[in-house]
């Protein structure tokens, strides 16, 4: 995200000598995406940034995914995974259970309590959504508060910890890990990288870190996710001489973001309009959009739920959010419910949703969506989740 930041002190020269008060040099460091060919910052350490003094297997929750096979639609009910007394002590890290996975992207679910270990994803950007709940994250640049319906934009080994306030309960955290970066759509943008006039966002709504969170300490420990192993993902337990968080400012265009669901401003059409104008972000071969309040289709004979449509090139997934999602009536779909609709099968609204939803103006609904462009698995959660009868609803009965 091409969109420049500066927090807390650097030098008025890059790549040259910074010291602190007492003379000791800071120590510089880029993180840069695609090597040195894309957006990058320059953060300012205390400490020697990759001076580590020990490395340890971490052994990650069930990353083991199975084919969708037969296929089959699926509605999953990730609520089930987690009840009052495990949220209370899991992590927004290690709590995770897998849903659904593939070469490209990983959709888990958490409902978390407790703090988390420090933490870096070194596979791809990670996209989290809050369906409820409040806290913060600690990053390398700095504190980004989180509430209700916030997206949590992290770029790739960004190191942070979430924090959440059980005040009004756990955080309800909906992961989507990439093996890629995450960005706005290039639709969106100019050439220069700012967001357009026809965006439905702007830079208006994304808040980034106002200011640096440093942090004391000797052998801190932080899990990293890394590539390798059967499933292309394993953990390394990393101990380091300094803490990461000993940042004393950076500038630049890379940074952790979080961007809320009610700043998207939906487009809307006369007739029933199709999935890309919901886009709100997009990865190496999936997309993410979310589904808002909104006025609908104003034709006299506009039928505002979806048409019927075969996914020829693409999985879809969405998670039930708020609302009372129109297409589901009937289906016993419900808040925190996950339904995947494969390639290779035609989807669309329940019968009875198509005659209810005429003469509609106005679906008060909260959703979002993952398109994959190849087949998502089963994960673990994904598995202990499925309610084994969403295939057969259109029909009404099973074979």
């Amino acid at each position: 995200m091409a969109f420049y930041r500066r927090v807390g002190i650097v030098p008025p020269k890059r790549h040259t000598q910074f010291r602190d008060d007492a003379g000791a040099l800071y120590y510089e460091e880029l993180m840069g995406e695609e090597g040195f060919s894309s957006d990058s910052s320059l953060l300012y350490h205390r400490g020697v940034p990759s001076a580590i003094v020990a490395a340890e297997v971490w052994d990650l929750p069930d990353q083991a995914t199975e084919a969708n096979h037969p296929l089959k639609p699926r509605h999953l009910t990730p609520h089930a995974l987690f009840d009052a007394d495990t949220a209370a002590g899991t992590d927004a890290v290690t709590g995770r259970r897998l849903l659904l996975g593939n070469g490209d992207v990983r959709l888990s679910y958490v409902v978390a309590g407790a703090p988390s270990p420090l933490y870096r994803n070194a596979i791809g950007d990670e996209c989290v959504y809050v369906e409820s709940g409040t806290g913060t994250v600690e990053t390398v640049f700095g504190v980004l508060p989180y509430r209700t319906g916030d997206y949590v934009l992290l770029p790739r080994a960004t190191t942070h910890r979430w924090l959440p306030d059980t005040t009004d309960g756990p955080s309800r955290l909906y992961a989507i890990e990439a093996n890629s970066h995450i960005a706005p759509p290039r639709r969106y943008l100019s050439k220069y990288g700012q967001l357009l006039e026809h965006a439905p966002y702007c830079e208006r709504d994304l808040h980034g870190p106002e200011a640096v969170h440093l942090a004391e300490g000797r052998d801190t420990e932080v899990l990293v996710k890394h590539r390798g192993g059967p499933h292309g993902v394993v953990g390394t337990r990393f101990r380091y001489d300094t803490h990461p968080f000993d940042v004393v400012g950076w500038d630049g265009c890379l940074y952790p973001y979080t961007f809320n669901i009610e700043d998207y401003m939906p487009l809307t059409g006369k007739i029933h309009q199709p999935p890309p104008v919901h886009q709100v972000f997009e990865g190496h071969n999936f997309v993410i959009c979310n589904f808002v309040p909104r006025k609908v289709d104003y034709h006299p004979l506009a039928v505002p739920v979806p048409y019927y449509h075969s996914n020829v090139d693409s999985d879809e997934v969405m998670f039930y959010a708020g609302g009372d999602y129109e297409a589901r009536k009937g289906s016993g779909i419900g808040i925190g419910s996950l339904t995947l609709h494969p390639g290779g099968h035609a989807h669309g609204p329940q019968p009875a949703a198509l005659e209810a939803s005429l003469g509609a103006e106005y679906f008060d609904e909260t959703a979002v969506m993952v398109d994959t462009f190849r087949p998502l698995e089963l994960g673990e959660g994904g598995r202990r989740t499925d309610d084994g009868t969403y295939a057969w609803v259109w029909a009404g009965r099973q074979a």
